[in-house]
């Protein structure tokens, strides 16, 4: 990688670093992009040049932290015994994940009203929403023709179940819930 490109690619990252604490601690509405040019040090022509603008911005913001939360998911299913225990697994720590302030924010509540519910849902299809699709498929217990409804279902009780437990409920109780609720619907013991 030569000099100039890696000045680009360290400019980014201090940008997405510093926009993904603005975003999570103010919300996007909130966040300027002049506060972010201030904390960065950028004048605006060297922001724009990485970013068209908050919307961008924001979206970079978005996948690298579904990135990072799609890693955390893998690394924490990768020696699960079975599909249903991956499911089980995967689920239980997203629900940890999403307890985080950076993440909540960003992903389960600016993100669908930032982006759209349609771009939301695309960007989930290649993280966390896939992650669930396949392993929900993977263990057979829902007919493929609804796959795409069961997961979509399944995700928004975790996704609402996660939302309590951020907002003050108890983490035990609530993991507790999501798995009893899956092992029903997996039929498992």
């Amino acid at each position: 990688m030569n000099l100039k490109a890696e000045r680009g690619a360290a400019t980014r990252e201090k940008v997405l670093t510093i926009a993904t604490r603005l975003f999570a601690d103010r919300g996007y509405d909130d966040t300027s992009i002049e506060t972010v040019l201030q904390e960065s040090g950028l004048s605006r022509g060297a922001l724009y040049h990485h970013y068209a603008g908050k919307d961008a911005l924001f979206e970079a913001v978005l996948e690298a932290t579904e990135a990072a939360v799609g890693k955390k998911i893998t690394e924490a299913v990768r020696d699960a015994p079975s599909a249903e225990a991956a499911l089980l697994i995967g689920l239980r720590t997203w629900i940890r994940l999403a307890a985080d302030p950076v993440i909540r924010r960003i992903v389960l509540i600016d993100a669908p009203a930032v982006l759209g519910w349609e771009r939301w849902r695309a960007m989930e299809e290649r993280y966390s929403f896939g992650m669930l699709k396949a392993a929900l498929g993977a263990t057979g217990a829902v007919p493929a023709g609804f796959l795409d409804l069961h997961a979509h279902m399944l995700l928004a009780a975790v996704n609402e179940s996660a939302l309590l437990v951020a907002r003050g409920g108890d983490q035990a109780t609530a993991e507790a819930a999501v798995e009893e609720f899956l092992r029903r619907l997996l039929r498992t013991d």
